[in-house]
């Protein structure tokens, strides 16, 4: 569906007045009358459709990225030594892909006059080769063609700078080469930019002292103005590479947004929604096994969370508390959770929090009311909200089809090249107890044995460190058996270079016990980093011992060659010991790493996870 189709309401981005062509006045002999007192006119009805995290996700997404969590079943082939089933499993049925959003946002908005689509942060990032490969321009391309009318940045939006993120705004494009590390901006010569505004009230320019892109937007229904304040979360650069927020200062997000409530009912606005790239963590669920009637303790279903008993919990609960209570609702993001719940504001009154997972697998439809005589929405309930599922069996948007073969014919000689093959069609991310995986293996095996990380004339790593959030999915074989380079670029989506360093003994010890406590000393983990061959080491979840490199226990005292991403290299993750390194050396990008050593290890056949032991 083309956004030209739809009726957009006016809007004022970060308070700049957008005039209106005044019509010459009329004489007549009565007044006319007061719409907002004539019967049933007092309330107009305004419907919001909200998304989060989207990452680029144009084709349809594969696996545990595609699936809405509706239920539970018994894994029968995973039994202990007893015969007892150890493993529950998650079914439902797989959502997403832009086509299908596309069309259920247009369906969902027949009927409405008023309506708005908004999205919370990490619409870009950690993308698919389809997206990524041509700098994330046909992902805005494609939220301008579903309609998006306001979105806020989230930590991804920062990946390559914020710069970048200005022209993903603003349009233009990068003189990169023509494809040049297998990226091609402007294949057709331009780039429009976004046609909704990116908001960003929490992130200042040091140099300016200003916001990179507005902090607001004002949309008008009818004369009913309702303003939507778009923030990232505060901790962006602990979860970001120092290269992509250098220059920024990043604001606390209660803060920010009760700033500007005066701001806003200056301008006569008093309906406020808050687009935040924060939020919140599910409990897990009872389920009981109806063949044994055995309860356990699961993942939520997506409507588990506030809906179904289910609560809330994480960083998004204190920002709720201290956002001044003029502030209407809450569409929040980042924790790629879905969650439609009522959290009390400062005043103790219910406030609408809502999110809806990620890759375009759900959307938020709420309704709201909006009160002419107050000039502010009517507070929405969660009877008002609820998370709809993006199936797969609607027709599918054909100006978003059209942009996908489009990028797909262009995208093909990259996508295509046949890297190697695999044991067993797959390499698996799933980890097991002490927090090893077969693909986390592999990739770090691969960072170590990349040459581009040895400095001229220094001397190659002998550890590699790998974070298990940068494996964004199984490495998989296509159907005639091979593994391609869009295979092992939807593993590792992110870019990043790797960094070869010192880290002495001691520091290393320190990096391994960071995945179990944070700098603090907070049990908030475990978060079990992949290594590669030659180090091993014993954990209790608190603790670690009998760390060991190439056999021989850590020298404490002594100095070791390390190599990681630039992520991780500088701290993030929660692993600030990975600061302390000295003699830093930039070496090549990290898919580049991992595709070559598929390429020289082809098929490559899985090892034994037996470098992380678990001991309770």
């Amino acid at each position: 569906m083309s956004r030209s189709t739809r009726r957009i309401a006016g809007v004022a981005i970060a308070g700049a007045c957008v005039a209106a062509l005044a019509a010459p006045a009329l004489a007549a002999p009565t007044a006319a009358p007061d719409a907002s007192k004539a019967p049933g006119k007092s309330q107009i009805d305004i419907q919001i459709l909200s998304f989060n995290d989207f990452h680029g996700n144009l084709e349809t997404p594969s696996g545990s990225s595609a699936r809405v969590v509706t239920g539970h079943f018994v894994d029968v082939n995973d039994t202990d030594r007893d015969g007892n089933v150890t493993e529950i499993l998650e079914s439902g049925p797989n959502a997403g892909g832009v086509e299908y959003l596309a069309t259920h946002l247009a369906q969902a908005r027949a009927g409405h006059e008023n309506t708005v689509t908004v999205a919370a942060g990490d619409l870009v990032g950690a993308t698919p080769l389809l997206s990524a490969a041509f700098h994330d321009e046909p992902s805005i391309e494609a939220m301008n063609e579903l309609g998006l009318d306001v979105a806020a940045v989230g930590n991804h939006e920062f990946d390559e700078g914020f710069r970048e993120l200005q022209r993903l705004d603003a349009g233009g494009c990068i003189d990169d080469g023509d494809g040049a590390a297998n990226q091609n901006s402007c294949p057709d010569g331009s780039f429009a930019g976004a046609s909704f505004p990116y908001l960003a009230a929490n992130v200042v320019e040091i140099a300016t002292g200003k916001t990179i892109l507005p902090p607001y937007a004002i949309k008008t229904f009818n004369g009913a103005k309702v303003a939507f304040i778009g923030m990232t979360l505060e901790g962006t650069p602990s979860i970001v590479t120092a290269a992509g927020v250098a220059g920024l200062t990043f604001k606390d997000e209660a803060d920010t947004a009760n700033a500007l409530v005066p701001v806003l009912k200056e301008q006569g606005v008093n309906a406020i929604v808050v687009l935040l790239h924060e939020g919140g963590n599910l409990s897990r669920m009872p389920w009981t096994d109806p063949a044994t009637g055995v309860t356990s303790q699961v993942s939520a279903d997506y409507d588990y969370v506030c809906g179904r008993g289910g609560t809330l919990s994480g960083a998004l609960l204190d920002i709720n508390s201290r956002l001044d209570p003029a502030i209407d609702m809450i569409v929040s993001g980042h924790t790629h959770q879905p969650y439609v719940c009522a959290l009390p504001d400062k005043a103790d009154n219910p406030r609408l929090v809502t999110s809806a997972s990620s890759f375009g697998r759900l959307y938020t439809e709420t309704n709201v009311k909006y009160d002419r005589r107050t000039s502010d929405i009517i507070r929405p309930t969660m009877a008002d909200s609820v998370n709809r599922i993006v199936s797969r069996d609607v027709a599918k948007d054909a100006g978003e089809s059209a942009l996908i073969a489009k990028y797909k014919t262009l995208v093909a000689s990259i996508a295509n090249k046949v890297i190697g093959q695999v044991s067993g069609s797959s390499v698996s991310r799933t980890a097991n107890d002490a927090g090893e995986s077969p693909l986390g293996d592999l990739i770090a095996d691969a960072q170590l044995a990349d040459p581009s990380t040895i400095p001229p004339g220094g001397v190659a790593p002998v550890v590699s460190f790998m974070n298990p959030g940068g494996i964004r999915a199984d490495l998989l074989e296509n159907a005639a058996g091979d593994v391609t380079y869009e295979a092992a670029f939807t593993v590792q989506p992110f870019n990043n270079y790797l960094v070869s360093l010192n880290l002495t003994g001691q520091q290393i010890v320190n990096v391994l016990n960071q995945q179990f406590v944070n700098s603090s000393g907070a049990p908030t983990r475990p978060y079990v980093l992949a290594t590669s061959a030659g180090l091993t080491y014993t954990h209790d979840r608190a603790t670690v011992s009998n760390v060991q490199i190439n056999g021989a226990p850590i020298d404490l005292a002594a100095t070791y060659r390390v190599v990681t991403n630039n992520f991780l290299a500088d701290g993030g993750d929660g692993f600030p010991a990975f600061r302390d390194g000295t003699g830093k050396y930039f070496g090549g990008l990290d898919i580049d790493a991992f595709a070559n050593y598929l390429e020289a290890h082809s098929p490559y056949v899985p090892g034994p996870l037996d470098r992380v032991t678990f001991v309770p």
